[in-house]
């Protein structure tokens, strides 16, 4: 492409999972953590999570305000590090996870952000069904408390029977459930990731064609599915260039020719596109995030206007 490509999109990091001390909210480097991104003029976008001390949580407010950068809140860390779960069929787990999304909702407006994202939990085929009703539960009422601050409610596609294991997607499935809340619901999108898409076992067209109509946002990361014994199995969004794993330059690149056919190049009102990439024990932040750039900067180069 000649234009650049901040023109349609707004380039994001996936800040606690490049910085993975971060997960926890618990990092008492935290501000010096979101400093590198917010002084990297590369990105027009950062997505951030918890802070539990009261004071870092301040100066990272502060810090914010200052960047010019769009903020985005992961709520997924709040689920995932404590075992929550949002379709939990037990409606005491349910209200917990949901008392705790609520909470989010409330740190991400201090924070700046216009809304949060989040996964649905871990399900059994045998109540299915129940589950996807108690997810509908809990994110109806989320919408209608975020409606009250004017922000949105995200709910990410992850795998359902490999590492993650959550009740959505696959796609077709997220597609049904997007379009149950819009029903009561407008301020209710869904978030794709190209690392989830061989983990669901599709193909990112397949994908972005049945989810259109309610895609809001987007990332873009790697993963190893293709042999349980391989280091790294599973949702670990390794680097791009990691063994055995599934994405690059060739898929990143596809991947963007299909947003573009499929009309998600906006220069008007731009789409979130962030890595959600993380360091393999001991691998350099830094280096995996300059990694990442590399890959997209080649995929914008080869794709053709």
């Amino acid at each position: 492409m000649k234009d650049s490509i901040h023109k349609y999109f707004q380039v994001g990091l996936i800040s606690f999972m490049a910085y993975p001390s971060t997960l926890r909210g618990e990092d008492p480097n935290i501000v010096d953590v979101l400093k590198k991104t917010v002084v990297d003029e590369y990105f027009d976008a950062i997505e951030i999570n918890w802070i539990k001390d009261d004071q870092k949580r301040a100066e990272a407010k502060k810090l914010l305000e200052t960047s010019h950068l769009k903020v985005c809140y992961g709520a997924q860390p709040r689920l995932l590090t404590t075992g929550l779960n949002a379709n939990d069929i037990d409606e005491e787990g349910r209200q917990k996870a949901e008392d705790t999304l609520i909470q989010a909702i409330d740190e991400a407006d201090y924070l700046g952000a216009r809304g949060i994202a989040f996964l649905s939990g871990k399900w059994k085929e045998e109540t299915k069904d129940l589950a996807y009703e108690q997810l509908i539960k809990t994110t109806r009422n989320l919408c209608s408390y975020a409606k009250t601050k004017n922000m949105q409610i995200v709910l990410e596609v992850f795998d359902y029977d490999i590492a993650k294991a959550s009740l959505i997607g696959p796609a077709p499935l997220a597609a049904k459930f997007a379009a149950d809340i819009r029903t009561t619901h407008s301020n209710f999108g869904l978030m794709i990731d190209l690392s989830h898409i061989p983990m669901t076992y599709e193909t990112s067209r397949f994908v972005i064609q049945t989810l259109k109509p309610y895609l809001v946002h987007f990332h873009i990361g790697n993963t190893v599915v293709d042999d349980a014994s391989a280091e790294g199995y599973g949702d670990e969004h390794q680097r791009f260039g990691f063994p055995n794993s599934r994405n690059d330059v060739t898929q990143v690149l596809d991947f963007l020719k299909v947003l573009k056919n499929e009309g998600f190049f906006n220069s008007e009102e731009p789409y979130v596109l962030s890595f959600e990439v993380k360091p393999w024990k001991d691998e350099d932040s830094d280096a995996v995030v300059a990694n990442a750039k590399r890959v997209l900067n080649r995929a914008w180069a080869l794709l053709e206007d």
